[in-house]
C-alpha cells in the first residue's frame, strides 16, 4: 500500500507516513485558494466540503472520485470528489464530507479515516469548499445515486501526485482567459477545482521533505 511522491527526490507514501505528515504542525504550504476570479473573502459563499479519498489496495494507494450525470444543472459529468453543500445540523466540515459521501456513493463511516484537511477551495459558482483528506480501507461496496453520480472510479495516487500530470490550460469564460489545470486520466478528464484541490493535495505532502 505505497504511492510515489515525485519532488526534487522519490518519496515513498503510505498510510502511516500520510498520518504523521497531517497530524504534524507545520506552516501551510503555498496553495491554490479558488477558481481564477473567485473572491475568497466573500461572505456570501455557501460553505460545502469534499472527501478526498485514500483508498489503501494492496498493490498501491489510489484515489477514489466520481463522474457526475449528465443531465445535472450544473458541472454535469464533470469528476469531482464526493461532497456538497452544509446542512445546518453538519457539526463540522468532516461531518458534511461523510454525510455527503453516503448520500452520494453509498460509502458508510466505518471505512473512512479522516486524517487532515486541505486549504479551502473557493468556486465562481458560490462555494467555499473544505477538502476533507481520509483513507480508506477496503474491501467496500458502494452505492450510487444515480440522479447525482455516473459512475465512481479510482485512480493511482502516484499518478495524481506527479507534477509531469499537472498540466496547465486556459479558455474563453464570459469573456477573458481563465487558467486551470487538467490531469487527464484515460477516458477521464479531471479538470478545474478537482485537478486545483489534487494540486494542493500535492503541494501539501511535499510541504517540509
Amino acid at each position: 500500500m505505497r504511492a510515489t511522491l515525485k519532488h526534487d527526490r522519490a518519496v515513498e507514501l503510505d498510510a502511516v507516513w500520510l498520518r504523521r505528515h497531517f497530524a504534524a504542525a507545520r506552516s501551510a504550504p503555498p496553495a491554490i485558494d479558488g477558481d481564477q476570479g473567485a473572491v475568497a473573502d466573500n461572505p456570501a459563499l455557501t460553505p460545502a466540503s469534499v472527501l478526498i479519498p485514500i483508498v489503501l489496495r494492496s498493490a498501491e494507494l489510489t484515489v477514489l472520485l466520481t463522474r457526475r450525470t449528465t443531465h445535472l444543472k450544473s458541472h454535469s459529468g464533470q469528476v469531482s470528489f464526493p461532497g456538497g453543500r452544509a446542512e445546518a445540523h453538519d457539526t463540522s466540515p468532516e461531518a458534511t464530507a461523510l454525510r455527503e459521501t453516503l448520500e452520494e456513493i453509498g460509502l458508510a463511516r466505518r471505512y473512512i479515516e479522516t486524517i487532515g484537511r486541505l486549504q479551502d477551495y473557493c468556486t465562481r459558482t458560490g462555494y467555499r469548499i473544505s477538502p476533507v483528506v481520509a483513507l480508506v480501507t477496503p474491501p467496500f461496496e458502494l452505492r450510487l445515486d444515480a440522479r447525482e453520480v455516473e459512475e465512481a472510479f479510482e485512480v493511482p495516487l502516484s499518478f495524481l501526485l506527479d507534477p509531469a500530470n499537472h498540466q496547465r490550460h486556459a479558455r474563453e469564460f464570459q469573456g477573458r482567459q481563465v487558467r486551470y489545470f487538467a490531469m487527464p486520466y484515460g477516458r477521464h478528464y479531471i479538470w478545474g477545482a478537482t485537478a486545483a484541490m489534487l494540486v494542493n493535495l500535492y503541494r501539501h505532502l511535499r510541504a517540509g521533505l
